[in-house]
């Protein structure tokens, strides 16, 4: 079948309203500048019935090379990502029913800090945040770098945590009220019937 590809911004995305029947993102939400903006842009462009999958970082991403920047300078060098119990209150708020957060961690580990930095650099994984310092370290502030990373070390290797979220949700009926208020229906009894609950 035929493919085509579309660039666009995640805030202001280029398709009409209600067009789309599943959204799937794969590591793009901690790209958004204003990710409440994103997942009601992702909700505004979504049919009735309609569902979202998505995975992306949680705040404990990349924990220890925070916290050992913040031995040099105290500077945000790594991204800041959000807590997955937020990006649920986004969904709801957006108009999504019935979401569905989950997170795991998995921990690289590294024979050096160099190596380290040089994998998160092929994965293009570059700090977004936008009081980020400009300009590369020095010398002396790297030494300190290495130094303070030297502590996480564990049997012979240094660690690197990935707080991985995973989620999903659905489009319900679009239909609102006069004053802009939606109908959400949970169906908690239907719910709690279908695992065996009374």
């Amino acid at each position: 079948p035929a493919r085509s590809y579309v660039c666009g911004d995640l805030e202001q995305l280029p398709f009409r309203a209600s067009t789309v029947d599943f959204v799937w993102s794969s590591l793009a939400f901690q790209w958004a500048g204003d990710l409440a903006a994103t997942v009601r842009e992702l909700y505004r462009i979504q049919k009735p019935g309609g569902a979202i999958l998505f995975s992306t970082f949680g705040p404990d991403t990349l924990k220890e090379l925070r916290a050992a920047f913040a031995v040099v300078d105290g500077r945000p060098h790594v991204s800041r990502f959000t807590d997955m119990h937020d990006i649920g209150d986004m969904l709801v708020h957006a108009g999504y029913q019935n979401p569905v957060m989950e997170m795991e961690q998995i921990t690289l580990t590294y024979e050096n800090l160099k190596t380290l930095m040089q994998d998160i650099k092929r994965i293009g994984a570059h700090n977004a945040s936008a009081d980020r310092p400009r300009g590369m370290l020095g010398r002396r502030a790297w030494q300190q770098l290495e130094q303070s990373y030297e502590g996480y070390r564990l049997e012979g290797r240094l660690p690197a945590t990935y707080e991985v979220v995973y989620g999903h949700a659905w489009v319900g009926d679009k239909t609102r009220l006069a004053d802009g208020q939606q109908i959400v229906h949970f169906n908690i009894q239907q719910r709690r019937l279908a695992k065996g609950l009374t």
